[in-house]
């Protein structure tokens, strides 16, 4: 099945302590079901000193789990569901996502 969240995505968390909170895919795991969104999710690691990196306690992003995360819409930035829709004819049609809160299609 195509992936309805993509690395790159603007989305929106809508559940848990990040609620409200948007941010950018930097990484989706397809088959947990999860994504590194930038700036959401924030865990502390313990980081042991290495010869190239200082030790301590450090601050990354955690997995978000997918169904709670919504694409932001591109024409107002609120959540939305995603649809499939084909364009083009013959040879040169191709699959796109489309925002069904505006209609707009999200990958050019």
């Amino acid at each position: 099945m195509a992936a309805k969240i993509r690395k790159g995505d603007k989305v929106v968390v809508l559940t848990g302590r990040d609620k409200g909170r948007t941010g950018e895919v930097v990484e989706v795991h397809p088959a947990a079901s999860r994504a590194i969104v930038r700036g959401v999710a924030m865990v502390k690691r313990h980081q042991r000193q290495t010869p190239q990196q200082e030790g301590g306690i450090i601050s990354k992003e955690g997995t978000v789990h997918l169904s709670n995360l919504a694409l932001a819409d591109p024409k107002d930035g609120k959540p939305t569901r995603v649809g499939f829709k084909f364009v083009g004819e013959g040879d040169a049609r191709r699959k796109v996502r489309v925002a069904k809160r505006s209609g707009v299609e999200i990958d050019g």
